[in-house]
């Protein structure tokens, strides 16, 4: 799909105009040749992400604002991108803030973790119920970085694996490919986890080295063809129900930009975040009819897995509060556990209804 023919209506479309008119209002000013450090070597995360946020910059600044995107390891460590952006070696990076998690978890509750709520929510609390301003004063004085939402995933696959896991039974011993947050959760259902480079993943299904990956979503598993050495495929992503990821500005650049332009940039991250999310929905009810054409067992988890791997996620996040270690993540914290009671009853005045024939 051509990404100029992106724009969906509603919400987006409302953003797409408003990018334009910011857009518009500031016809003439400076130009801006920036480089921008990723973390990944490519595919669905760069292009619908990194690339697709250049793109709409360009086009709608009037050609004044040219972003190069670089994958993951070309201008520094892909999994350090705001060290990268802080030194000066890029402009601004894109990055998932979850991998900051040995440094400090308050990041995976920006970036989703076992907890988290589901994408829509999470959608509405970054915008409407104070997670914007949280993250911005957050990697503001962590990181020295601005940080501005920039692309969401929705739940991802919980894993591809070579034997069915349905139950907590399924779980116990299983060797499970996994990183971050999960790592230390998965132990607690039963799993054997390890984490690994995702160059090995597909090397180590195959020869059983280990018995199950988590990745991405379903579309974005196509690529690296887990399917072909895993045959079952269990969802939904208890681990990882949302992922949204951030763009880092350097400082100094971001404050030679006149408000105008910082403005224009704010809007154009949150129009691509949305685009993202509708891409990636659509993308990923092709990529399930594909894998049962692929001859792919699909599996739900039974709601005691579900409901166990939450708690877990839960628990976690409600000692780490306590324990009071890190000084944001209470606060992080309670913001998001406000925002789920708010809306404890929105599946039911939401959502009809439907039974399925």
């Amino acid at each position: 799909m051509n990404k100029r023919d992106f724009v969906r209506a509603g919400a987006v479309g409302s953003l797409a105009l408003g990018a334009a008119a910011a857009a518009s209002a500031q016809t003439t000013g400076p130009s801006y040749s920036w480089k921008m450090a990723t973390g990944w070597p490519g595919g669905p995360l760069m292009d619908v992400g990194s690339k697709l946020f250049a793109d709409r910059m360009e086009q709608l600044s009037g050609g004044r604002f040219k972003i190069q995107t670089f994958p993951g390891g070309a201008l520094g460590n892909a999994l350090r991108v705001p060290d990268t952006v802080k030194n000066g070696l890029s402009e601004c990076g894109h990055t998932w803030m979850g991998w900051d998690w040995g440094k400090d978890p308050t990041t995976v509750l920006f970036g989703g973790y076992a907890g988290s709520f589901d994408t829509e929510r999470m959608l509405h609390w970054i915008y409407e119920g104070g997670g914007l301003d949280l993250q911005r004063r957050y990697r503001d004085e962590s990181e020295g970085v601005v940080s501005i939402p920039l692309f969401i995933r929705t739940a991802e696959v919980f894993m591809h694996s070579r034997r069915p896991v349905r139950t907590l039974a399924d779980l116990k011993g299983l060797k499970l490919r996994t990183a971050g947050a999960w790592l230390e959760m998965a132990r607690d259902l039963g799993a054997a986890p390890v984490t690994t480079a995702g160059g090995d993943i597909y090397p180590m299904l195959e020869r059983g080295a280990i018995d199950a990956t988590e990745w991405g979503t379903l579309w974005e598993n196509i690529s690296p063809g887990f399917y072909k050495v895993a045959r079952f495929l269990i969802y939904p992503g208890v681990h990882q129900p949302t992922a949204p990821f951030e763009l880092v500005i350097n400082k100094d650049a971001w404050a030679k930009m006149p408000p105008a332009d910082q403005r224009l940039v704010e809007i154009v991250a949150k129009l691509v975040t949305f685009e993202s999310w509708l891409r990636i929905g659509a993308e990923d009810a092709k990529a399930l009819d594909f894998y049962r054409k692929q001859g792919v067992t699909v599996i739900e988890l039974d709601a005691e897995v579900q409901y166990a791997a939450r708690k877990i996620g839960l628990d976690w996040a409600e000692k780490t509060a306590k324990e009071g270690k890190y000084k944001w993540f209470a606060q992080v914290h309670k913001s998001l556990s406000d925002f789920d009671k708010a809306w404890a009853e929105a599946d039911d005045y939401r959502k009809v209804k439907v039974k399925r024939s």
